[in-house]
C-alpha cells in the first residue's frame, strides 16, 4: 500500500513466468494424451457409475464448491473491512492480515493434492469442508490474535478441498479431464464473484459482522459429502497399476 498501485505492475513478471511454464506443460501434456485416453478406457471397464449416480455426485461436488467459494469470497473481499470495523486496524495493517490468510489458502491448495493421494479424496473433502465448521463458528467471537489464527486454519483446511474435489470429479468422468476442469474452475470463480456481490449487499443492509455470522454456517453443506460414492483408488493409482 505505501508504494501505490504502480507497484502491482511487477506482478506481471510472475504472470509472464507462469505463461512460459504453462506453455511448456501444454506441449508435454499433448504427448501424453493418447496414453491417457487408453488409461481412461481401462478405468471405465473396471469402474463405472450409472448416469444418475454420476450426475448426483457431480451436483454434490458443485454444492461443496459453492460452500467453499462463498466462504472464501467473504474473507478475500471483506476481511480488511471486518478488521478495520471490529478491531480498529488501519488499512495497511488489515491488508497484512489478509495476506496471511491468502498465503494459507495457497498452502492449503498445494497440500490438498498429496494428502488426497495418501488418505483418499473423499476423506479430504469431508475434513476440508465440514472440518472447518467449528473454526468458522468461533471466528465472529474471537479477539484479534485468535481471528488471525483461525483464519490461517480455515484457509489451509478449506483450500485443500478444491484439488480433492476436482480430481474426484475427474475420477467420476474418466477421459473428460478438460471438460471437468473447465466446468469446476468456471463454477468456482463464478460462485466467488457472485458471493462477493451478494455478501457486499448483505454487509450494506445488516453490517459487516453479520456477514461472518451468516457465512459461518456455510461449511455445514459439507454434510452432503456423505452422498459421494466410494471410488476404489484414484485415477493416477489405477493408471500406475
Amino acid at each position: 500500500m505505501p508504494r501505490g498501485q504502480s507497484s502491482i505492475a511487477w506482478f506481471a513478471v510472475a504472470a509472464l513466468i507462469a505463461i512460459i511454464l504453462l506453455t511448456r506443460i501444454g506441449a508435454w501434456y499433448r504427448q501424453r494424451i493418447p496414453g491417457l485416453h487408453h488409461a481412461a478406457r481401462a478405468v471405465r471397464a473396471q469402474f463405472s457409475l450409472s448416469r444418475r449416480h454420476t450426475i448426483l455426485a457431480l451436483v454434490v461436488l458443485g454444492m461443496l464448491v459453492f460452500s467453499k467459494s462463498f466462504y472464501t469470497a467473504s474473507i478475500s473481499s471483506y476481511y480488511t473491512f471486518y478488521l478495520m470495523h471490529k478491531f480498529g486496524l488501519d488499512a495497511q495493517a488489515a491488508q497484512l492480515h489478509l495476506f496471511v490468510f491468502l498465503a494459507a489458502v495457497a498452502a492449503g491448495t498445494l497440500i490438498g493434492g498429496p494428502v488426497g493421494d495418501r488418505i483418499g479424496r473423499r476423506y479430504v473433502i469431508w475434513i476440508s469442508i465440514l472440518g472447518v465448521l467449528p473454526f468458522t463458528l468461533l471466528l465472529p467471537h474471537a479477539n484479534l490474535l485468535w481471528t488471525t489464527v483461525l483464519t490461517v486454519i480455515i484457509g489451509v483446511v478449506l483450500a485443500s478441498a478444491f484439488s480433492a474435489i476436482l480430481v474426484f470429479a475427474q475420477d467420476l468422468v474418466p477421459g473428460r479431464t478438460g471438460m471437468i476442469s473447465g466446468m469446476f474452475f468456471g463454477f468456482a470463480f463464478g460462485m466467488g464473484g457472485l458471493g462477493a456481490a451478494v455478501l457486499g449487499e448483505t454487509a450494506d443492509h445488516l453490517g459487516i459482522e453479520a456477514v461472518y455470522r451468516i457465512c459461518a454456517w456455510l461449511p455445514a453443506i459439507g454434510l452432503l459429502a456423505w452422498f459421494l460414492p466410494r471410488i476404489p483408488g484414484s485415477a493416477s493409482q489405477r493408471q500406475r497399476a
